[in-house]
């Protein structure tokens, strides 16, 4: 069965697109059908000499601006909610997302995110001791003009480690 409702709104705001145009012709043809004056007068405010037609279309015409201003302010309420639940829906996510990796993280399960694969402890290769022809060996014992090696941090799921990286070889 097709989803109708598209269907229906189309359909009730082409009938209200009509109604308003027989509502416009008439007020018009009342308008100008009837030009005599009247008298209004309420308790102690009264108007003398005031067309018919001011009478029926100025009340309407009031009602009509005032439902439209409360169907703006009332749109306008719904969608700030609207928002405001969004946001909140959005901050429940992350921290579900972050007590999941925490809890991954206390229960020892691999991480899920897209991050690089770190070789254990175990592959890592010792430095050799050996000078290398780029950094000759202090014969004199001075340590001040050695080069210190190079740490790295690795982290890896959530636990970091200080390690020194594979020297670089080059291939001929």
């Amino acid at each position: 069965m097709p989803d109708l409702s598209h269907l229906w709104q189309r359909f009730v705001l082409a009938c209200a697109l009509l109604f308003g145009l027989v509502l416009g012709v008439g007020a018009t043809v009342f308008g100008y059908s009837n030009t005599a004056t009247v008298s209004v007068g309420w308790s102690v405010f009264h108007l003398n000499g005031v067309p018919l037609w001011t009478v029926a279309l100025i009340p309407l015409a009031v009602v009509l601006v005032a439902g439209t201003a409360y169907h703006w302010l009332n749109s306008l309420h719904h969608f700030s909610e609207h928002m405001r639940h969004r946001h909140r829906v959005r901050e429940l996510e992350v921290e579900v997302a972050s007590l999941k990796a925490h809890l991954d993280e206390l229960l020892g399960m691999p991480d899920h995110s897209t991050a690089k694969v770190v070789p254990d402890a175990t592959e890592i290769e010792p430095e050799s001791p050996v000078a290398t022809d780029a950094e000759p060996a202090s014969s004199n014992g001075d340590l001040s003009s050695a080069k210190e090696p190079e740490t790295a941090v690795v982290v890896t799921n959530g636990a970091s480690e200080v390690r020194t990286p594979k020297p670089k070889t080059t291939r001929a």
